[in-house]
């Protein structure tokens, strides 16, 4: 039974992660290829859609970015991101993917909740009209605007985002583009006829030698 003096801390907003396809579709790619590029990082904590309460004693402040990423914690599930029980360690990276129903009074907002709670680089992507916004914190210690977004590559992950078009582009640090699960889903079927048909040639090689009187399985 709860005190009754004990705060609650709800592990969900009521929100849902996305009002759209495409913008679920950038979430889960940011998110999944993050996972990908720290995946043997044990001190990396990445995220996605995580209620993030920064102080103690207050939850109604509090932000959930569609993905983040710390560094200096270690990954496990979490309800919630707690940051006085995460060795007070904001997160250093943010992402937020837009949709049509973003107004620009809650993008204010979140850019002075993370300039407030020490975020270092932060990113904004609207996929409708193809815009890319990033800050990054300056030595005054607030969010500064980065001027060109185009080939700019973050410093804490080390990849780099390009405006191809009317798409935006992400690289990891080996330059390969951030997969989504249709690229990776071709690719494992390309992978699989592959095996298949090294299996079928030797199988046909196999029954060959067992013609001429070899075994291959002597070979």
């Amino acid at each position: 039974m709860l005190a009754t003096n004990q705060i609650i801390y709800p592990d969900s907003d009521g929100q849902p992660m996305s009002d759209n396809t495409k913008q679920f579709r950038w979430i889960t790619v940011i998110k999944s290829n993050l996972d990908w590029l720290f995946q043997d990082e044990e001190l990396v904590f990445v995220a996605g859609d995580l209620l993030w309460y920064p102080v103690e004693g207050n939850p109604k402040y509090r932000v959930a970015p569609d993905a983040m990423v710390v560094f200096g914690r270690p990954k496990g599930d979490r309800g919630s991101y707690k940051q006085w029980e995460e060795d007070n360690i904001a997160p250093q990276v943010v992402f937020e993917i837009l949709s049509p129903g973003n107004t620009e009074g809650e993008m204010e907002r979140k850019l002075q909740i993370y300039a407030r709670c020490e975020v270092e680089e932060y990113y904004v992507y609207d996929p409708d009209r193809y815009i890319l916004k990033g800050y990054q914190r300056g030595d005054d210690l607030f969010l500064d605007r980065i001027e060109v977004m185009d080939g700019w590559t973050s410093p804490h992950l080390g990849i780099t985002f390009r405006l191809n078009g009317d798409e935006l582009q992400i690289t990891h640090p080996d330059g390969r583009i951030f997969e989504t699960f249709d690229t990776v889903a071709t690719e494992r079927d390309l992978l699989l006829a592959e095996k298949q048909q090294l299996e079928i040639e030797k199988n046909k090689r196999d029954l060959k030698l067992r013609e001429l009187g070899i075994d291959p399985d002597m070979l």
